[in-house]
């Protein structure tokens, strides 16, 4: 690798940065065993990104160009921003994906781009890259391609046969904010093309249903669609965030919703917060969604559980809703519904599927749920087990100090 690539890469490599939705979970399984290419998305990594066997997998994640013509206030890459700009040529991006491959750094790659021209400009760069890695080179890995707004119906469509999944960040919560953050850019335009993405993955799976596979290269972005919403940057509470999300995963069929915490950049808006949004409440936002996505609460239960629509920082919004509905607990873990006992703060999917099946052999003791989850502490004020019984530790008024940990202090060196 030159100089004049190594200095690129270590610019785009960094801009790139700001985009979290690049986890590729509901990947095709395949490799290039039989094809006689090169790639695979089986195989273990180094990455934060997984394929469908739960797998690690690593990706090479850059920017086409950090270049853009549109001037986004919480945008590091806006138009008026004093960053070293750069841009790779189709050959170089592809020329590093292999490159990084055959060295066993990457199993695929996350391709996104400021605004070049414009957006259709800018989505043939994009394809162009993934249709040579298909094409000429038979890479069969993970492909990532960040769609472009208002870009023509027929480039997105062409996208999606090369790419595993297609993303377009919706940016913020409410559309007022990007109308007043991102005037250049229109929320219309972006779930439009979120629209027309999900009618093609939608015609796909019908396909599949009906035992029509196509050839793969026909295949549309198998791994789905997904977004990206920044936290903090303007007044949305976490009630807005997941109103919007909740929005997304119904209207758009979404894979997943990003949640990025707000960091100040240089030469910012005076409109935007002077500090960074707390890194917990973008995890506290994660928690949220996954119980809305894989717990069955409904929308209202967190939102119910939040202090003027903000989620309490210093405990998981599972435990904040149990703690304002000590009423329906404790459940049996030897009688209560999958249901109910995901509901149990400190029972996890996993943990829960565990008990469900210990349970038709033998009846479970305390000590039994302990060896399932290493969150006892917590789970054991909610449940009841064979010689197991809370009590009135529900009533207690301190019990929220008894379930939540003090935050840990650095010892002094030389205390």
């Amino acid at each position: 690798m030159d100089d004049k690539v190594k200095t690129k890469l270590s610019i785009l490599a960094d801009a790139a940065k700001y985009d979290a939705s690049c986890a590729s979970s509901g990947g095709d399984k395949r490799d290039s065993m039989k094809s006689g290419g090169i790639g695979s998305l089986t195989g273990s990594g180094i990455c934060h990104a997984y394929a469908p066997d739960g797998r690690c997998i690593s990706l090479l994640k850059i920017l086409l160009t950090n270049s853009c013509k549109y001037d986004c206030a919480f945008c590091i890459n806006r138009r008026s921003s004093n960053v070293p700009r750069a841009r790779f040529s189709v050959k170089e991006v592809v020329d590093l994906t292999l490159g990084f491959y055959r060295r066993n750094y990457i199993e695929g790659l996350f391709l996104s781009s400021g605004i070049i021209r414009d957006s259709d400009y800018t989505m043939e760069e994009l394809i162009a890259v993934a249709r040579s890695l298909r094409e000429e080179h038979q890479f069969r890995g993970y492909i990532h391609l960040k769609t472009m707004p208002d870009a023509s119906p027929e480039l997105i469509e062409e996208a999606g046969r090369f790419a595993d999944r297609l993303s377009i960040n919706i940016e913020l919560p409410q559309e007022d904010s990007l109308a007043r953050f991102a005037p250049e850019k229109d929320s219309r335009d972006i779930r439009k093309t979120m629209g027309a993405l999900r009618l093609k993955i939608d015609e796909q799976t019908d396909a599949q249903k009906q035992k029509t596979r196509q050839p793969l290269r026909r295949r549309f972005a198998p791994a789905g669609q997904s977004t990206q919403m920044i936290v903090g940057a303007d007044a949305s509470t976490d009630a807005d965030v997941l109103t919007t999300s909740t929005t997304l995963y119904s209207g758009y069929h979404l894979r997943r919703v990003y949640y990025s915490a707000f960091s100040p950049i240089p030469d910012a808006s005076t409109a935007l917060p002077l500090k960074p949004a707390p890194l917990v409440r973008e995890h506290r936002l994660y928690q949220a969604d996954w119980m809305l996505r894989f717990y069955g609460f409904a929308f209202l239960e967190i939102v119910s559980a939040t202090d003027a629509g903000m989620l309490d920082l210093t405990i998981d919004p599972k435990l904040a809703w149990a703690m304002r509905n000590r009423h329906v607990f404790p459940f049996d873990v030897n009688r209560a519904s999958y249901e109910e006992l995901l509901r149990i703060p400190g029972l996890g999917p996993t943990a829960v599927k565990r008990i469900v099946a210990s349970r038709r052999w033998r009846r479970l003791r305390l000590e039994d749920v302990a060896r399932i989850t290493r969150s006892i502490k917590t789970a054991r004020s909610f449940l009841t087990a064979e010689g197991w019984h809370p009590g009135r530790s529900l009533d207690v008024a301190n019990l929220r100090d008894r379930l939540v940990r003090p935050p840990t202090q650095q010892m002094e060196l030389f205390g």
